[in-house]
């Protein structure tokens, strides 16, 4: 028994940090796909925005923004460069959290224990059940009320963190890199 507690230790310490390192890069990229996307089609909108929560030099920063967004997406995809970018992925995150997120609290989706939330759900429910379709609604996942809290850039700036500390891992051009040049 002692042999094959060894065996399955040998194997996790071989091959689980090194998945482990893909999916963090894999759960940073689609969490930055998408708002980059978004930022790239409509520059203005998001330096309007800027301006609207009162980031100083709106148009600059959500340039700023949007190349370390689209630059990161790339690099943490191809694991290059991963311990570099994910420093100015962390400081976009934390601007995100002090300008948007943290007058919201923790949880991204609000809680339907919540009494407020849950009245709040009822009276959508009402409506969507009265004058739109529900069921086709719904049909895919539950409604609910996003609350916009710290939750998510909280944990994107941990699974950086673990990509700054461990790099990009063996699935990697960083890794071929490296052993490229040995």
């Amino acid at each position: 028994m002692k042999k094959l507690i060894n065996k399955y230790i040998s194997f996790v310490k071989k091959y689980i940090p090194d998945l482990a390192l893909l999916g963090a890069r894999v759960l940073i990229v689609i969490g930055f796909v998408g708002p980059a996307i978004m930022k790239l089609k409509d520059i203005n909108a998001i330096a309007q925005w800027f301006k609207y929560i009162k980031i100083p030099f709106p148009t600059l920063n959500a340039y700023m923004a949007t190349a370390t967004e689209v630059t990161g997406v790339i690099l943490i995809a191809l694991g290059l460069a991963t311990e570099l970018i994910s420093l100015p992925l962390i400081i976009v995150m934390i601007v995100a959290i002090v300008t948007v997120h943290m007058g919201h609290g923790w949880l991204a989706i609000a809680s339907s224990e919540n009494p407020e939330i849950a009245e709040r759900l009822s009276m959508a429910k009402d409506v969507l059940m009265e004058h739109g379709n529900y069921n086709w609604l719904t049909e895919k996942g539950s409604f609910v009320i996003l609350n916009n809290g710290v939750e998510f850039p909280v944990i994107y700036i941990v699974l950086l963190l673990v990509l700054m500390a461990f790099g990009s891992g063996k699935f990697s051009l960083d890794y071929l890199i490296k052993r490229k040049r040995k």
